[in-house]
């Protein structure tokens, strides 16, 4: 039985007075952790079917990978923290629909892959690996910390004159990294020793020589580097990323990026709303413009 969040917040709070580099280590595996392998549900399971599954060992962790169809310019999906690539079916079959080959993968930690978790530089690993097998794609979508993922990795390899997608779409995704960590901290509870702690292995992690080296983790950070076509999609009443990170992404590539706001979704109904599918596959395939606007599904 795993610890619940009340042990663990006491435990990392009360290492990070006698052992802050102990604290720092254990926080970040509670961070990098994902809390459960949810299956694949009823309806995902003969969109599933369909897939060719194979393995892929990226820095030794063997991932899941999934492929339906047989096109040379697949659109790469990459989804959420607890969640796997099954989440994507009614966007998988409508790009099937369209007679589209469709790229995915279960991130370490979930689904079929192996490790008990992963973070943003692991995830890069996987889409720049999956990019050099199979892309460029045609466009990179990703949900919730996969959409951070997504702008992250393409960002990071438009810097160095690399273009591994056309396009990219962002659902119910985090606009900056700080975000990400500051709710873990809150829902831990995690005091300020303990918080600084993780952000010292954080860091460390990411770029050991670069001070405030986390911002460079954000989707606004350098702006400039991600110059592909955009698209933000986001509900209104999501719970658990706040809105206002997609009007901060919109106003950070304004003139660049199409929003599409939707009401009465949340953060992970949205993945299956048809309209929402329709207008992601549209804009995934073509590049056609969707006007800044809101939506008010009919549920």
């Amino acid at each position: 039985m795993r610890p619940g969040p009340a042990l663990i917040s006491a435990t990392l709070n009360t290492t990070a007075h006698l052992a802050p580099g102990l604290a720092g280590r254990a926080a970040f595996a509670v961070f990098r952790r994902a809390t459960s392998r949810l299956p694949v549900r009823p309806a995902e399971r003969s969109t599933m079917a369909k897939a060719t599954a194979g393995r892929l060992a990226v820095a030794g962790t063997e991932v899941a990978v999934y492929r339906w169809g047989t096109g040379p310019r697949p659109v790469l999906l990459v989804h959420g923290w607890r969640f796997r690539a099954a989440r994507f079916a009614p966007l998988v079959e409508a790009l099937l629909a369209r007679g589209e080959s469709v790229l995915a993968f279960d991130a370490p930690g979930h689904g079929e892959s192996a490790g008990t978790g992963t973070d943003l530089l692991e995830l890069r690993a996987v889409i720049e690996r999956l990019a050099h097998d199979h892309g460029p794609f045609q466009a990179v979508v990703g949900h919730s910390l996969g959409g951070l993922a997504a702008s992250y990795t393409l960002a990071e390899a438009g810097a160095d004159g690399r273009r591994l997608a056309d396009r990219l779409v962002t659902i119910a995704a985090p606009a900056e990294f700080e975000r990400v960590l500051n709710d873990f901290c809150a829902l831990l509870r995690l005091g300020t020793r303990a918080r600084r702690a993780l952000r010292s292995r954080l860091e460390r992690r990411v770029l050991p020589d670069v001070p405030d080296a986390l911002r460079t983790l954000s989707a606004t950070h350098r702006p400039e580097r991600l110059t592909l076509p955009l698209m933000v999609v986001h509900d209104e009443e999501d719970r658990v990323v706040n809105v206002d990170q997609a009007r901060l992404l919109l106003a950070t590539f304004a003139g660049r990026a199409d929003g599409l706001l939707t009401r009465g979704l949340g953060h992970n109904r949205i993945l299956a709303d048809p309209e929402v599918v329709a207008a992601v596959t549209a804009f995934a395939l073509v590049g056609g413009d969707v006007d800044q606007r809101s939506t008010q599904p009919a549920h």
